[in-house]
């Protein structure tokens, strides 16, 4: 749905839900698909989102809303209906959002809708919420399609005919008597079989899986690696426990990278910041602002204490925001680059050196000729002034180092948070702009002392 059309479906909902056209608003529900009308319901008010849903009659339209909605607002509509309400909707959705959403209720209504569900639903749901929510077993659905080694292709393709509950068949599992994994093939490479050849002849053995508890951000890693369309989920001792799906993997990168961008901006991690209160979303960007506080009131000291240098060649003072902002910008674009590397698994560990110095190498040359770029400036636009040549070399080495600084800090940084377990995504940021505003200010000033001492100007 394009900007313009959902400006405009927002609005027509509004109108209708004032005018109480009831009739009106299930007409434009059977025409709009769920994924676009979620885009609406953050827009709509807690009473006008509530009112909506209540006037869609399909179930199973409604359990694809709710699988579509931020946690927050499926949370706020779940909770005003009806125990059995709830199970008629989760009922249609797979067994991987039932946990999750079930998970994410209070213990009380959970309780509730497990009594309601018959036995065996009940008991496959509380299995699945035995894993973490953000791990294989938590996204993982389960009961995926399987047959025996000594089944031949005829019997599998009958047995697909008959799936009616398995849930996007990509793959043929191949599982001994015991349940245990021994080969995977295709679709392509069933269609494509003579029907009386065994699943064992054409099977390939050399499977990838996951364990249950592998973090959902591994799992995708990895699908996204190999082009995998699901990835089986096995235990210890390599019983096929069920398969993470593409779509679910697709959601998992998103949330993932959603989250990263948030932690990096120094919002916090929640993906539904939008619908936190102001009070909330100050409370969980004041840590993050205060790094970048702390970190200010330390160059304005610097600045304080070099107040006589600043005095007597205004000049220095003119080109400080340059300097400082262009070690700023190199510093955030060497650890973006290297956040990046690290999450999608591209940063190999046993050659740390090599990722730094390639990184330095480049801040190196960027350092270098912009150094040169404003030196030359300098120059050319401020002839009349006493010592500019001293001064331009000063402000053109100054902006050189900055970067190069900037540009191993942002290197550095990162790299040494994932070797001690603490999410660079969280930290980079902060430390990053902190330490480059520092020392681009010490090394500004120390050059400018050290040249203009040297060639007796002071």
């Amino acid at each position: 749905m394009r900007d313009r059309e959902f400006i405009i479906l927002l609005d027509t909902f509004r109108r209708l839900i004032r005018r109480n056209a009831v009739q009106s608003i299930k007409k434009i529900i059977v025409k709009t698909h769920h994924a676009d009308l979620s885009r609406i319901f953050p827009s709509l008010t807690a009473d006008e989102r509530l009112y909506v849903f209540s006037k869609i009659d399909d179930y199973e339209f409604k359990a694809n809303l709710i699988s579509e909605l931020d946690a927050t607002i499926a949370h706020d509509i779940l909770e005003t209906l009806d125990p059995h309400e709830i199970v008629k909707i989760i009922t249609q959705m797979a067994p991987d959002d039932q946990a999750d959403l079930i998970g994410s209720l209070d213990e009380e209504l959970e309780a509730q809708i497990l009594d309601i569900m018959k036995e065996k639903e009940s008991r496959q749901l509380e299995e699945l919420m035995m894993y973490p929510p953000e791990s294989a077993g938590g996204i993982m659905v389960p009961l995926p399609f399987k047959m025996r080694q000594e089944d031949t292709v005829r019997d599998t393709i009958d047995s697909v005919h008959e799936q009616e509950d398995t849930e996007m068949v990509f793959y043929v599992y191949v599982v001994d008597e015991n349940d245990r994994l021994t080969g995977i093939l295709s679709m392509r490479q069933l269609l494509t079989a003579k029907p009386d050849t065994k699943l064992k002849d054409i099977m390939l053995t050399n499977v990838l899986t996951v364990s249950p508890e592998t973090d959902q951000e591994e799992v995708a890693r990895i699908a996204s690696r190999y082009d995998l369309l699901a990835l089986p989920v096995v235990d210890h001792n390599n019983v096929l426990l069920g398969i993470v799906t593409v779509d679910d993997i697709i959601d998992v990168l998103r949330e993932e990278a959603t989250e990263d961008f948030l932690q990096m901006a120094g919002v916090g991690k929640d993906r539904e910041i939008l619908l936190k209160t102001p009070y909330e979303s100050a409370r969980t960007r004041f840590p993050w602002l205060f790094a970048t506080f702390l970190g200010g009131f330390i160059v304005s000291i610097i600045v304080a204490n070099f107040e006589h240098l600043v005095k007597q060649f205004v000049l220095l003072a003119a080109f400080m925001p340059i300097v400082i902002g262009m070690g700023g910008n190199i510093g955030t674009q060497s650890s973006t680059i290297i956040v990046r590397g690290i999450s999608t698994g591209r940063i190999d560990f046993n050659h740390l050196a090599k990722v730094f110095f390639r990184q330095v190498f480049i801040g190196a040359i960027l350092g270098i000729t912009y150094g040169l770029l404003l030196t030359v400036f300098t120059l050319l636009f401020n002839p009349g002034i006493k010592d500019i040549l001293i001064l331009s070399i000063i402000i053109g080495v100054s902006l050189m180092l900055s970067m190069l600084i900037a540009a191993s800090s942002g290197t550095i940084t990162p790299l040494l948070l994932e070797r001690f377990n603490i999410d660079p995504a969280v930290a980079t940021g902060p430390i990053v702009t902190t330490v480059v505003d520092v020392l681009g200010v010490l090394v500004y000033f120390g050059i400018a002392t050290l040249f203009l001492r040297g060639f007796r100007v002071i």
